[in-house]
């Protein structure tokens, strides 16, 4: 069985990849892959903040229900309320609607609120044996 620390640092390595992924699409104009890997990095990120203070979670894409259980155990995650809100429609309902097709900045403020729900996990992990500096490009 692995240990929660493991799990911790999957879960912030694939929100990781999803934001490479997310500035390599805005990099060559997939505007809409990049609002997908947004909504997953912060999906994953959250996820990750929740298996490390052992909050169970739903099978859900849905971040304002994140948000709200991460609040739960730090009240500074109800902060990113307004950040995840435009986000949740980017994992599903929009992934496959033929008439969306992004600009510029929506996706730019897609990756700066997947950003801000990243950078916040990262600061208010509980398991400070999770060394997130030294995975790639955390941080």
């Amino acid at each position: 069985m692995k240990r929660k620390s493991d799990l911790v640092r999957g879960w912030l390595r694939k929100s990781q990849s999803d934001l490479d992924a997310m500035k390599a699409s805005i990099g060559v104009g997939s505007y809409d892959a990049a609002c997908f890997h947004a909504q997953q990095a912060a999906e994953k990120a959250m996820k990750a903040f929740l298996l490390d203070a052992q909050i169970d979670f739903p099978f859900t894409h849905n971040l304002s229900k994140l948000v709200e259980l991460c609040a739960r155990e730090d009240d500074s995650f109800s902060s990113l309320s307004k950040q995840v809100e435009p986000l949740t429609p980017y994992a599903v309902e929009m992934r496959y609607d033929a008439e969306f097709w992004p600009d510029v900045e929506t996706a730019e403020q897609a990756s700066d609120h997947a950003r801000c729900v990243v950078d916040l996990v990262l600061e208010k992990l509980h398991d400070k044996k999770i060394d997130v500096k030294r995975e790639p490009n955390l941080r």
